[in-house]
């Protein structure tokens, strides 16, 4: 056994889940709908932390020239596209394998040229791979180790390198909202995408990253108001989906 697979954190099981949906990533009606409502949020949040971080005009054609980005669980590409336009040098990589080419034709259709790979955390750390920027969005939930995980993005990081990393709390309203709610009455996802235990706490995130050997500099939730049916950042409300910041010592 080598030295990636014996560190493996991937859970065949979640991979096989989003295997099945790989050819809807782009469909903003399918089974990723509540992924394209919430990319505008969860794009607002990353512009804003990378520009602070490296001191970035945000208002300048390409901010991110000349940072390398990781778009850990790349899935389609829904971010790593908007990274790439805004300059970055960006690598998607994903453990289901029919995710890669279906981000690989978006991209080609899009102009845009992405580094797409079938792998994962572990086997880019055994690859010797640093990079400025990690986005780690709506994947730790999926991970069969997240300590394990997180210890693997944090060896990707360069030092002074910044890892945006978001996920589902864990309490009654998050299983009401993100089990009940998005996948039984709005079927906005397959029955059984989430399971509940698996969901992490922001107390528990952050002590994951914290043993991980990164510093927590940020956290905010993605809150939903089904009125306005529109998602925003909360400074508070972190009760079902929010998102952290953290950054490498030099």
């Amino acid at each position: 056994m080598s030295a990636t697979e014996s560190r493996n954190t991937i859970d065949a099981d979640e991979v096989a889940k989003f295997e099945a949906m790989a050819t809807e990533w782009w469909d903003p009606t399918g089974k990723f709908k509540p992924l394209h409502m919430l990319n505008p949020t969860r794009l607002e949040y990353i512009v804003d932390q990378i520009t602070a971080e490296f001191g970035r005009d945000s208002k300048s054609l390409k901010p991110f020239e000349g940072l390398r980005l990781l778009d850990i669980g790349c899935g389609g590409g829904l971010l790593s596209e908007p990274m790439a336009r805004l300059g970055a040098d960006v690598v998607g990589a994903d453990a289901a394998a029919g995710n890669i080419p279906v981000a690989q034709i978006h991209a080609r259709q899009s102009g845009l040229e992405i580094d797409y790979r079938n792998t994962m955390a572990e086997a880019l750390v055994d690859e010797g791979e640093q990079f400025d920027v990690i986005l780690n969005m709506e994947v730790i939930e999926h991970v069969a180790d997240p300590q394990a995980f997180m210890q693997a993005c944090q060896a990707l990081l360069k030092p002074g390198g910044l890892m945006i990393c978001s996920t589902i709390n864990r309490n009654p309203k998050s299983y009401l909202v993100a089990i009940i709610g998005a996948e039984r009455v709005m079927r906005w996802l397959p029955v059984g995408t989430h399971e509940w235990h698996k969901f992490i706490t922001p107390d528990e995130l952050f002590a994951l990253i914290e043993k991980a050997g990164l510093e927590p500099v940020d956290r905010k939730g993605f809150a939903f108001n089904p009125l306005l049916w529109s998602w925003s950042i909360s400074e508070r409300d972190l009760s079902v989906n929010y998102v952290t910041s953290s950054v490498k010592p030099r």
